[in-house]
């Protein structure tokens, strides 16, 4: 009865239109007051989700990719990949990947990346002839590099709940991202085969070095929070705040491009996500805690134990479906919070790698952002080409594929992700 209540008002809520955070959270108290298990333990476990010094890292990291985009560090990037591979056909859609693997170093989320760098890819790619809807599609779904290459919001989530180290889980994530762009790149050059694309024209050895110095200082922001953090010298919630502090150095004295004024509106909007990221955590804990004290948690832990056999192969496709399917309907960093105690007890006893699940968890929710019908990054992007929703699902659809492939190649090959820290762990 307790689950038919909790599953039965959150789906009701999405159905019309809730906020996700909301509905979890009107779920929560409601099967909280018909069960009569009462509502001393909601401040509890609010604070409880919610206050862990490696949380800290999420409003920084917001931040630092805010500053970067307001110092217009993207352009500079988006101008520097052209100028090695723009002249080749389809080789906007390789600087398409190519800087999205590079600002998910920085922002850390996938709508911010789809945010800062589409405004310029996007319509420059209309211009040489790919499509609203093909532009739009691939641009979207790069976005979703940015929670897989660290730093990586969902990975500060996920570790929080696990207890692993989280400059680990980062290096983890670097060759499955990796892997993700190579296979949008495949993806984008099958798309426009027999597509009349303009070429740009091939830049010199002059207007290269010119361009890989106007982009050096946002090349180095990922250098100065990977190094530091894998160096020892600071840890993920302190690299946070440098980013951030670097971002501003960036912005006001070295490109003097971010002023002020401008200032104030980034650490508002900065706030504002930042606000909306922890209100879904929070009601994302509250959930997990209503699934763990009324044994929902324990009896899906169970069934799923028994379902998998034993076998660590069917575990991960199971998990992938799963995660997949909630992913069409609720937020990355609230998934880690449901699901991740439901998969962690038969993640241990099948001895799956607890970093490689991150990583596999991380992978799913990034396609999550471009399924509908809440796929974030598929609304930034259509905002930005000013088309509708409707225009963009079927041009995605080889792009979700692509993804896929990724994500069953780095779920089926554990050495994907643990190639890094296996060498450098």
């Amino acid at each position: 009865m307790t689950a038919l209540i909790l599953l039965g008002v959150f789906s009701v809520c999405v159905s019309i239109g809730a906020p996700i955070g909301t509905a979890m959270g009107l779920a929560s108290i409601t099967t909280l007051a018909t069960t009569g298990m009462g509502f001393s333990m909601v401040p509890y476990n609010y604070y409880a989700a919610l206050s862990k010094f490696l949380l800290l890292a999420i409003p920084f990291f917001i931040l630092a990719g805010n500053i970067m985009e307001k110092a217009d560090i993207s352009s500079k990037l988006i101008n520097f990949a052209q100028t090695f591979v723009g002249h080749i056909k389809g080789g906007l859609a390789l600087v398409c990947v190519i800087v999205a693997c590079f600002f998910a170093a920085i922002s850390g989320s996938g709508p911010a990346t789809v945010a800062a760098l589409g405004a310029i890819v996007i319509p420059a790619m209309m211009k040489v002839g790919y499509k609203p809807g093909d532009a739009s599609a691939l641009m979207a779904t790069a976005g979703g590099i940015g929670i897989i290459i660290p730093p990586s919001i969902s990975f500060v989530v996920y570790t929080s709940v696990v207890g692993i180290s989280t400059g680990t889980q980062f290096m983890a994530g670097i060759v499955p991202g990796l892997v993700m762009g190579a296979a949008l790149v495949c993806a984008s050059l099958w798309v426009t085969r027999k597509s009349d694309l303009e070429r740009l024209k091939k830049a010199t050895a002059r207007e290269r070095w010119y361009s890989f110095k106007d982009a050096f200082w946002g090349l180095m922001m990922p250098v100065i929070i990977l190094g530091g953090i894998y160096g020892g010298i600071f840890t993920p919630t302190e690299a946070a705040a440098v980013a951030a502090v670097y971002g501003l150095f960036v912005g006001i004295v070295i490109y003097r491009t971010l002023r002020v004024k401008e200032l104030i509106d980034v650490v508002i909007d900065s706030g504002r996500q930042a606000g909306a990221i922890m209100w879904n955590m929070g009601n994302a804990g509250l959930m997990a805690w209503v699934m763990s004290v009324s044994g929902i948690s324990g009896t899906l832990s169970s069934f799923l134990d028994n379902v998998t056999g034993g076998h660590a192969w069917l575990f991960l496709i199971i998990a992938n479906i799963i995660v997949l399917i909630a992913g069409c309907f609720i937020d990355g960093n609230s998934l880690v919070y449901i699901f991740v105690p439901i998969f962690l007890p038969v993640a241990m006893e099948l001895d799956v790698d607890l970093y490689h699940l991150g990583v596999m968890l991380v992978m799913n929710v990034a396609i999550g952002q471009v399924t509908p019908p809440v796929g974030c990054n598929l609304y930034v992007a259509c905002g930005i080409a000013h088309i509708n929703v409707k225009d963009i699902i079927k041009p995605v659809v080889p792009y979700i594929v692509a993804s896929t492939v990724a994500l069953l190649l780095v779920t089926f090959i554990p050495q994907i992700s643990l190639l890094l820290p296996t060498l450098l762990g």
